[in-house]
């Protein structure tokens, strides 16, 4: 009889995780990566022509969290190699979630729970992943150059200054192949343990946002309750990892984080995904002075797509925030952010990013703000501060 009730209950697990295997990950992602109902974007020939001749760059998707092949056009979601290049993507940087908390408020979270179990549970991923926040994102890493080795043609994992060189030449020759980076967002996915900065930066690893949505421990979050800035711990692992030329990712820390960051290095951070307070007065935004600071550190903020950063989502909204960041920052400092694939709602995905390239026009950005934001500062940022 036990034995009985232990099959039945073996096949109901089974049952239940099949289900959450084939079901769960395409409800979640229907609902959570939306891009809103429009009509086709009208893209005039001038932008169209201006759009083809863009190195295009986007700091920040979270496409590696979800159960999809990157390498097929989807229905759902907002990024994929075939809508990468049906943007003129020259550059995306991939972002591996670890850990996230119910709600996800921008107010406080206190990191108690995590949505991310459930998620590479439903997925499938592999059971070192289920408790593991490292090997979470070590996983996302390995898809990503499953991804880069299934499609060599289309896209290429770039860990170096000199392999994105080579992407660029490639596409001055006219192939259109898409160079993407790999960045954590949270450096809780450590584990607590310096060394795997070194096993995540040796599995591709060159982009490390310090916090997401809750306080840790290297430092303190936006998002979280202590509004503490870089612990000792923090300092360690943040030394480490210049010491390594990986570029911090300030997106999501306190003001005190990035104060701290600031303070320790010459090295230029970047901003991945946010939005400017003066133009969108959300708890996600840090204030005007504190992305000033950025800038004059030599920094990049990437301006994105989502109402938590830009308030209007529209691309008229988006370029109004552009515009705002350029006349505060510089434009050599300001760049895209979109936070696809993040759990957000977007007017445009990747493969209709020209629409901003045509807003820009029609509101009266000269040329060269157009390419610099569209990709040109991104680009020539990591050629400078990827390991040579």
């Amino acid at each position: 009889m036990r034995t009985k009730i232990l099959s039945v209950v073996a096949v109901l697990v089974v049952a239940v995780l099949l289900g959450l295997h084939f079901i769960y990950p395409d409800i979640s992602e229907n609902s959570m990566n939306r891009v809103s109902v429009h009509e086709d974007f009208k893209i005039s020939e001038q932008a169209k022509k201006l759009h083809s001749e863009l190195l295009v760059a986007d700091l920040h998707t979270d496409s590696l969290l979800w159960k999809r092949d990157l390498t097929k056009r989807e229905t759902r979601g907002h990024v994929d190699i075939p809508r990468l290049e049906e943007g003129n993507v020259a550059l995306q940087l991939f972002t591996a979630v670890t850990k996230s908390p119910a709600g996800q408020n921008y107010e406080e979270n206190d990191g108690t729970s995590d949505n991310i179990t459930m998620a590479a549970i439903a997925q499938m991923w592999p059971m070192r992943t289920w408790d593991s926040l490292a090997e979470r994102a070590l996983y996302q890493s390995e898809k990503l150059h499953a991804f880069a080795k299934a499609a060599p043609t289309k896209i290429a994992y770039v860990t170096t200054a000199g392999q994105l060189q080579r992407v660029l030449r490639d596409r001055a020759s006219g192939k259109k192949i898409t160079a993407a980076l790999y960045g954590i967002e949270g450096a809780h996915a450590l584990d607590g343990k310096l060394e795997n900065l070194g096993r995540l930066y040796d599995s591709g690893l060159r982009v490390l946002g310090p916090t997401h949505f809750f306080d840790n421990l290297v430092a303190g979050s936006l998002h979280g309750i202590s509004g503490k800035g870089l612990s000792e711990f923090g300092i360690e692992v943040i030394k480490s990892a210049m010491a390594k030329d990986m570029i911090i990712d300030i997106a999501h820390s306190s003001p005190q984080t990035v104060r701290d960051i600031l303070a320790m290095t010459d090295k230029p951070v970047i901003l991945s995904h946010g939005g400017m307070k003066g133009v969108c007065d959300t708890p996600r935004n840090l204030e005007d002075d504190l992305m000033v600071a950025v800038a004059k550190h030599g920094g990049l903020v990437g301006i994105g797509f989502w109402d938590g950063a830009v308030c209007d989502i529209s691309p008229l909204g988006v370029v109004k925030a552009i515009r705002y960041a350029i006349d505060l920052l510089g434009v050599d400092h300001v760049a895209l952010g979109s936070d696809y694939d993040g759990s957000t709602e977007v007017a445009f995905d990747i493969s209709e990013i020209a629409i901003l390239t045509q807003t820009m026009i029609d509101q009266g950005f000269t040329k060269q703000e157009i390419s610099k934001v569209m990709g040109a500062n991104a680009i020539g940022f990591f050629l400078k501060h990827l390991p040579s």
